[in-house]
């Protein structure tokens, strides 16, 4: 009686996607840091520069801040830093589930039209915030 021995299956080789991940890296890195530059900006600035209210804004406060030319560049450049640092945080977790190419493709192409829809959101309020003043 002899033993069937079936083949034995072989992982398929990962595709190496060099410069594309060194870019993405990248991008994660300058995000980091303008997040936690334009962050310490809007903290300061929101929180530690009002007088009288205690360290809180109120709705008048507000517009005026945003109303404010180079604090409305700064606060849109929070936003898109947020934006971009955490679409990318949220493809680096899903990309580690080692999905298919055209699986990994499909999450790239939503996190984009996401983040679009995020930024694009924000920016909106904060120019209606911006032009009340």
């Amino acid at each position: 009686m002899s033993v069937i021995e079936f083949p034995k299956r072989r992982a398929a080789p990962r595709e190496y996607r060099g410069p594309r991940t060194a870019r993405v890296w990248r991008w994660t890195v300058v995000s980091g840091l303008a997040l936690f530059v334009l962050a310490t900006v809007h903290i300061v600035a929101q929180h530690f520069v009002v007088h009288g209210t205690g360290g809180l804004r109120n709705y008048h406060q507000v517009i005026s801040y945003i109303a404010n030319p180079v604090m409305f560049v700064i606060e849109c450049g929070f936003l898109l830093a947020l934006a971009i640092h955490g679409m990318l945080g949220i493809r680096s977790i899903l990309h580690d589930f080692d999905f298919r190419p055209r699986t990994l493709r499909r999450i790239d192409r939503g996190l984009w039209m996401l983040g679009t829809l995020t930024v694009s959101y924000g920016l909106i309020v904060l120019s209606v915030l911006a032009s009340r003043a």
